[in-house]
């Protein structure tokens, strides 16, 4: 099996610059797609890729599985070859989020409202604004992993058991999610990552940024840390890029 995430960096200049603006999102999708036609090597066109009964994109033979995801100014992509793999993907620029007290009381478990509200945390935990993205980015790999959509978010299972990672979901094969954070040029990113139908490696990261830029480099080259937690046979590893 080989597993690949492919990262990269939009310059925050020009004159599309803002993070909604429909040009810069098709920018980042086009970014998305071209790190999957690098990782993959091949192209990534409409008559190349079939779609299954939810409409998710995959290349026919079943021997490589991708998915894509974008978000403030980073795409991202994550890639496995082997056959019958899955993989899912999903990254979230860390912002206020006026409704996510809302989200959790209607989607998430008790114990992962627990574990994102909780009070007296030791000042170097986490705060309230980055537990809620990593709940919501390891759901929304889940559902991209299946084939879902945020409409199935209450069927989608707990990411937390007794305050600490760990999952439940149905189903034979392995499955291994990853939880990345990362923070530079004064943004901080939550990615996470899951492959499904092996035992997996940690992933190959790949930079994909065009050359150029101060701000790119600082962000792509910041160290990660480690720490791995494991569950019944789920392993969730929590790595940060620390500015």
């Amino acid at each position: 099996m080989s597993y690949y995430i492919g990262l990269s960096i939009l310059s925050n200049n020009g004159p599309d610059s803002g993070r909604g603006g429909k040009e810069r999102q098709k920018r980042l999708s086009d970014e998305a797609r071209r790190m999957v036609s690098l990782l993959a090597d091949r192209p990534i066109a409409a008559d190349t890729l079939a779609r299954d009964g939810q409409g998710r994109p995959f290349f026919p033979g079943g021997d490589v599985d991708f998915s894509i995801s974008h978000s403030g100014s980073l795409a991202a992509v994550s890639l496995v070859k082997g056959a019958g793999l899955r993989t899912g993907c999903d990254v979230e620029l860390v912002r206020p989020r006026a409704r996510a007290g809302g989200i959790a009381e209607n989607f998430f478990s008790a114990a992962e409202r627990d574990y994102i509200f909780r009070r007296g945390l030791p000042p170097d935990e986490p705060d309230e604004g980055r537990r809620f993205f990593r709940i919501w980015t390891l759901k929304e790999c889940y559902l991209k992993l299946r084939g879902m959509s945020v409409f199935d978010m209450a069927a989608v299972p707990s990411f937390i058991d007794n305050g600490d990672f760990a999952c439940n979901a149905a189903g034979s094969a392995p499955l291994t999610f990853s939880l990345y954070e990362l923070c530079g040029m004064g943004e901080r990113y939550i990615l996470a990552t899951a492959v499904e139908g092996a035992e997996a490696e940690q992933p190959e990261i790949r930079w994909f940024s065009p050359a150029g830029g101060a701000d790119e480099a600082a962000l792509a080259s910041l160290p990660l840390k480690s720490i791995v937690c494991q569950s019944g046979g789920l392993s969730v590893s929590v790595e940060t890029a620390i500015p």
